[in-house]
């Protein structure tokens, strides 16, 4: 009964997860198999207390994140990447040196015209990120024509996803396959990227058939903008 108020109490099988996978209106292919029903577990089980600090907090961001997808014209799931990309912090920094909300690398985030000198990184800010951050992702998509694949590629770089397609025997130039096809050939990061991407949309989607509540979110929804005449920390 997912109505029910103890969260250990519902119970999920695996038709249940594939109907609600199946018919989410994405243009991100969600099927169900041993891999995402790991990660749907991972964030509606195991990782309840961040998904619900992530609900919360993303009321301030998905607003904005959703304003620049409608802008470029592209599928409102990407959303939800920042999810496992940052867990919905602009202040990230991984041990490889990836930054900010959608986790650039320095290289990846200059050519996407985000500076990075001693005074400034612009992919801490969030605005600017997810704007670069759609944009390459528009770009793979050009690539690729599949939005697994451009998801994974933008893991771990079109190069590794264009020898993956070419060791499963598929041609790069020309791949009507799906990450599924390649999975075997992807990097061992990459092959859990996509599927907790897909386990983090559901989560969000379904969040409140498995019990998980949010908080109100830790920052005032409503900003301004104020001009300055003087030096500011």
């Amino acid at each position: 009964d997912c109505n029910t108020t103890g969260w250990e109490n519902i119970r999920m099988t695996d038709t249940m997860y594939a109907k609600r996978l199946g018919s989410m209106l994405t243009a991100v292919r969600m099927p169900y198999n041993s891999m995402v029903s790991s990660c749907i577990d991972r964030y509606t089980k195991k990782n309840r207390s961040q998904v619900s600090y992530m609900l919360g907090i993303s009321e301030f961001y998905m607003p904005m994140i959703e304003e620049e997808i409608d802008r470029m014209g592209l599928p409102h799931e990407l959303k939800y990447l920042p999810i496992i990309e940052s867990a919905m912090n602009p202040k990230a920094k991984s041990r490889m040196g990836a930054k900010g909300l959608w986790q650039f690398m320095f290289t990846t985030g200059k050519q996407y015209g985000l500076k990075s000198n001693n005074y400034i990184d612009e992919r801490f800010d969030p605005l600017k990120s997810t704007r670069a951050a759609l944009t390459y992702l528009k770009d793979l998509y050009d690539m690729f024509g599949n939005w697994e694949l451009a998801i994974a590629a933008y893991n771990c770089g079109p190069g590794n996803v264009n020898k993956a397609i070419t060791r499963s025997g598929g041609n790069k130039y020309d791949y009507d396959g799906s990450f599924w096809d390649v999975y075997e050939r992807l990097p061992r990061e990459t092959r859990n990227y996509v599927p907790l991407y897909m386990g983090a949309t559901y989560a969000f989607a379904y969040h409140k058939a498995h019990g998980v509540d949010y908080p109100t979110p830790p920052m005032p929804l409503a900003t301004d903008t104020i001009m300055i005449n003087r030096p500011l920390h």
